[in-house]
């Protein structure tokens, strides 16, 4: 198979400059056949990215910078090509002998020019991967944007994640296109100079934020529910929260709570905000609430969270997130609840985050955020199947199945709740871990899957902040978790009381 990007040879991008495209692990050749540009950008966008390079990417270049382009390289065989992927605005050659023509659209419309609109106006777009030849949709997807710094991250994030799309695609696996909505159309879009000088105020407050402050600083919520919870309400209602305490200089995020041997602990992610790197710690729950004090229970070379916990065999398990050591590890509890051994991988070479197990018509289904290496973290879903817990473990036919910032990446247990199997997701729209949604599980199968989002879950009055991006339940006890304010000048003087969250709390002061 041949593969040919058509681009636009005065707007050429560093992301453009390939030879071969990844695909299942493959590298499959790749031409390029530049073309005349058909529409003009904004004057000084190069200038611009270049200054954007210097201040928001620290010198680093990025895959929107201008490329030079060296034609005995990049230089396409015309009529040689199996597969043409357009990214340029122009229209298709009726002539063209490609057995498959895609044609990128970013909300509704061909070409960079499109993506920049939908950037400048506020938001990532919408991806379609259009086959020309039928004018069939044939994969969709809406892209996070945590790593997307300024204008040229934010353009470098879509056309990574558009890769994504077209690699699968061209994998031959079955796509499930979902309906997702566009953002709204009718919003005023800045000028590019003005995005980018609105973009580096932004950042240089973020560098003065974080001279004075540990940010993000994530802190578990818990309070004991003796009536309809979260699941059966849909919101954050009833008694109030209560906020684990932490030392300060250190953050508790992704409650798993867990009864075993006749106690109850909630694990989580420990991360020391001086070094940078989470561990997994664990706190005992009575009738009362959290006693004793927090025990380290797991750690590695490596950064780790989102303890997994799963009963198998009569032992206890757990799947803390290693994404960055590029695994997924199960680990046994050898001792309750503060020893535990790495016993097996379930799947390696890849990045995975925040996995989630769970059995349905026979079969282990294992949930994660994938990732390919490019763009943001938190919009493409793989799911892998087995008849065990240990494996071995097998892609969904559709891998991945779902990209969609929105109603993606795992967070917390998957629940049954009427014999309807439902999970808890990150709702990404507004940022990495800004809300919960509820999502009942229509279909799931080695070859199918479909979920439909019920309830959105954001903080308010009953949970003040910006954050919010796990919930869990043992029995009586709901956890949650959410993020706030922690200055650094106060980290280590500052006990924060485990008590209710008082209404009068500004939601305001949140990070």
């Amino acid at each position: 198979m041949i593969i040919e990007f058509r681009c636009e040879r005065e707007h050429a991008r560093r992301w453009m400059d390939r030879e071969t495209l990844s695909i299942d692990g493959r590298d499959v050749p790749l031409q390029i056949a530049w073309t005349a540009t058909t529409e003009s950008r904004p004057t000084g966008l190069d200038a611009l990215f270049e200054l954007e390079r210097m201040v928001l990417h620290r010198g680093q270049h990025s895959g929107a910078g201008k490329l030079k382009i060296i034609p005995e390289r990049t230089q396409a065989r015309a009529g040689t090509a199996d597969v043409i992927v357009d990214f340029t605005g122009a229209a298709r050659d009726p002539n063209c002998s490609a057995r498959l023509y895609l044609r990128p659209l970013f909300n509704g419309a061909a070409g960079e020019n499109a993506a920049l609109a939908a950037i400048l106006a506020g938001d990532l777009p919408v991806i379609d991967i259009v086959n020309e030849v039928d004018n069939s949709v044939l994969d969709r997807g809406h892209p996070s944007g945590e790593i997307a710094a300024g204008l040229s991250g934010a353009l470098e994030t879509v056309m990574a994640r558009t890769l994504t799309m077209v690699a699968a695609i061209l994998s031959g696996r079955p796509r499930i296109v979902p309906q997702l909505a566009r953002p709204a159309g009718n919003r005023i879009g800045l000028q590019p100079a003005a995005y980018v000088a609105r973009g580096l105020a932004v950042s240089i407050a973020k560098e003065i934020y974080r001279l004075c402050c540990y940010a993000p600083h994530w802190h578990i919520g818990w309070r004991f529910n003796d009536g309809a919870g979260v699941w059966q309400t849909g919101n954050l209602s009833g008694p109030g929260w209560n906020v684990l305490a932490d030392p300060g200089h250190r953050f508790y995020a992704d409650p798993f709570p867990i009864t075993w041997q006749g106690r109850t602990f909630v694990f989580f992610e420990d991360l020391d905000h001086r070094i940078g790197k989470g561990i997994i710690s664990a706190i005992e729950f009575n009738d009362a609430g959290p006693v004793g004090d927090v025990v380290p229970v797991l750690e590695e070379p490596w950064h780790l969270s989102y303890p997994f916990l799963i009963e198998s065999d009569g032992a206890l398990w757990m799947i803390p997130e290693s994404s960055v050591h590029g695994d997924v590890a199960l680990y046994k509890c050898v001792r309750f609840p503060d020893k535990w051994e790495r016993h097996a991988t379930l799947l390696s070479g890849l990045e995975l985050a925040d996995v989630t197990i769970t059995q349905h018509n026979g079969l282990h289904y294992l949930f994660g955020a994938w990732r390919d290496g490019t763009g943001g973290y938190s919009d493409s879903l793989a799911i892998y199947y087995a008849d065990r817990l240990f494996g071995p473990w097998l892609p969904h036919a559709s891998n991945p199945v779902l990209i969609d910032r929105a109603s993606t990446r795992p967070a917390g247990n998957f629940v049954t709740i009427d014999n309807k199997l439902w999970r808890p997701i990150q709702d990404c729209a507004d940022g990495y871990g800004a809300a919960l949604a509820l999502a009942e599980i229509v279909e799931l199968s080695p070859t199918t899957f479909k979920q439909s989002v019920r309830h959105s879950l954001k903080p308010g009055p009953a949970w003040p902040g910006r954050k919010l991006h796990t919930l869990n339940r043992c029995g009586r006890l709901e956890v949650i978790d959410g993020s706030r304010v922690q200055p650094k000048a106060h980290a280590f003087a500052s006990k924060f009381p485990s008590t209710a969250l008082a209404p009068r709390t500004n939601p305001s002061v949140a990070c």
